[in-house]
């Protein structure tokens, strides 16, 4: 999994609600296509005219916000049906954190596992972002620190935000869950040691 310590990026204002996982990839895309070939077909339906050409009016296609590493969304963002390959279409196109109110559960999940960061702010905050970010078209830049656990908008207000610590952890050194397992892995082998001390007849058929 990639690390992520913090960004600063033009964050691209995409205030839709209960934008699913259908939306962000289609379903049909992820048959035959690996996980790395997800990023031309994110958001396909919007991001695309009926020629195969840039929508412009997809916030992604437009001056200054395309490439960007930052989106800001609206609630339940990833909502829908379980589908990793919504969190890899996302990377592929570039985007590493999504700053949203609230996220699907499943999707919230996802974006931990492959480190893209989920940023939970209120609706509030995320539209004073995007007007700062509108106010200075091509110049504004939001940043994102997971070191420090702040949002810093264009306009230099910091906003605190919560992450759980093992899942923060994780992301801040690349590790999946077996990899921050093993990080314990001195302390689990004394736990065998004791408990097979203590409880003998619980360890009778393993190995």
């Amino acid at each position: 999994m990639e690390s992520f310590s913090s960004i600063t990026a033009t964050a691209v204002p995409f205030l839709r609600q209960n934008v699913d996982t259908d939306v962000i990839i289609p379903i049909q895309r992820l048959v035959g296509t690996g996980r790395t070939g997800l990023g031309p077909y994110a958001f396909e339906r919007l991001r695309y005219l009926a020629d195969g050409s840039d929508n412009p009016e997809f916030p992604l296609n437009q001056p200054g916000y395309k490439g960007s590493q930052l989106l800001l969304a609206d609630e339940n963002f990833g909502c829908g049906s379980s589908r990793e390959g919504a969190v890899w279409a996302l990377m592929g196109m570039g985007v590493r954190c999504v700053i949203a109110p609230s996220f699907g559960d499943i999707f919230f999940a996802n974006c931990f596992q492959n480190g893209l960061l989920p940023v939970r702010l209120p609706i509030a905050v995320i539209r004073q972002i995007a007007e700062e970010t509108e106010a200075s078209p091509g110049n504004a830049r939001t940043t994102v620190d997971l070191e420090r656990r702040v949002v810093i908008t264009p306009t230099g207000t910091e906003i605190p935000f919560e992450v759980d610590t093992r899942k923060r952890e994780a992301m801040l050194h690349g590790l999946d869950d077996i990899a921050l397992t093993k990080r314990h892995a001195e302390a689990i082998a004394a736990w065998r040691v004791g408990d097979r001390a203590a409880r003998p007849w619980a360890w009778d058929s393993v190995a």
